[in-house]
C-alpha cells in the first residue's frame, strides 16, 4: 500500500488513491490525489506537487481554517480550487481537534470520534463541499487533489464515498482509510496536533488519546456508514438524495475515472 504514498516534509498523508479495482475497470491512477493542508509545505514540496499536474483542488476545510492556515502553491499553478463557504466540521475546528473536547483518555477520544463520524455525512457545509467535488471529479479534466486538514477524516469519508459509487472492493476501501495509520511521518505529524490540541482543552489528555484523535480506526468509517444506511438505505441513494450523483453523474465519474 506505501507505494502509492508521497513523502513530503511540511504536507502530511499526501497519496494517490486511485488504482484499486473497480466495477467494469480499474480506477486510474496519477489522477485522484488526497492529502492534508498545505500551509506548512516546502519549497521542495511544492516542486513535487507541481510535478504531478493538479488541474483541481478540492479543500474540505472551512472558512476558519483556511484563514488561519492558508495553503501554499507553487509558483504557476493556474488549478481551480473549490470550497463551500462556512464551517464544514460544525464549528471553527477540525473534526479531530473537536472531538478533542472534553477527554482524557484513548477510550474517550475513539467514541468521540465515533460519534463525530455518526453526524459527518449530514454536515450541511461539507454536504455542499462533497457536492462540489463529485461535480469536478465528474466535468473536469486533469488530475485533483482532494484535502482538508490532516487528511484523514473529512477527506476519509469523501475518498470512500467515491469508491463505493465506483465500485471498489469493501476491503480495499477500508484499507485506503486505515492507510492514514502508515502514510508519511506518523510522529512528526502527530507531535504538531498534540501540541495544538493541548493548547486548547488543557494537558491532561494523553499521549494515547491525541494517537487515537489523529489516526483513523475500521468503527469510525463504519459508523458514517450505518448512519447512511439508517437514513438511506444505501450509499447510492445518499449520494443521489443528499449529493446530487444520480446514476447520469455516476456513469460520468465512471467514464473519466475508470480504465
Amino acid at each position: 500500500m506505501n507505494d502509492r504514498v508521497l513523502v513530503f516534509e511540511g504536507i502530511h498523508n499526501f497519496r494517490d488513491y486511485g488504482g484499486y479495482a473497480a466495477r467494469d475497470g480499474r480506477l486510474r491512477q496519477g489522477v485522484l490525489w488526497r492529502s492534508g493542508q498545505h500551509g506548512d509545505a516546502t519549497s521542495n514540496d511544492l516542486a513535487g506537487v507541481a510535478n504531478l499536474g493538479i488541474a483541481t483542488v478540492i479543500d474540505l476545510r472551512g472558512d476558519s481554517e483556511r484563514q488561519l492556515m492558508p495553503c501554499l502553491r507553487h509558483d504557476g499553478f493556474d488549478g481551480l480550487v473549490l470550497f463551500a463557504p462556512g464551517e464544514t466540521a460544525g464549528s471553527e475546528l477540525a473534526p479531530h481537534e473537536e472531538a478533542g473536547s472534553g477527554i482524557t483518555t484513548a477510550s474517550e477520544a475513539r467514541a468521540a470520534m465515533t460519534r463525530l463520524y455518526e453526524n459527518m455525512p449530514f454536515r450541511t457545509v461539507l454536504v455542499r463541499s462533497l457536492t462540489l467535488y463529485f461535480e469536478a471529479l465528474a466535468t473536469r479534466q486533469g488530475p485533483s487533489l482532494l484535502h482538508c486538514l490532516a487528511g484523514k477524516d473529512r477527506t476519509g469519508l469523501a475518498a470512500a464515498l467515491l469508491h463505493r459509487l465506483l465500485g471498489v472492493h469493501e476491503d480495499d476501501v477500508m484499507a485506503d482509510y486505515l492507510l492514514t495509520n502508515a502514510a508519511g511521518d506518523q510522529k512528526r505529524r502527530i507531535a504538531a496536533a498534540g501540541d495544538s490540541i493541548r493548547q486548547r482543552y488543557g494537558p491532561q489528555i494523553t499521549d494515547e488519546a491525541i494517537e487515537t484523535l489523529m489516526g483513523v480506526d475500521a468503527q469510525y468509517l463504519k459508523a458514517a456508514t450505518r448512519s447512511i444506511n439508517e437514513h438511506h438505505g444505501s450509499v447510492e441513494r445518499y449520494a443521489d438524495e443528499v449529493l446530487g450523483v444520480d446514476a447520469a453523474r455516476r456513469e460520468a465519474l465512471r467514464e473519466r475515472l475508470v480504465a
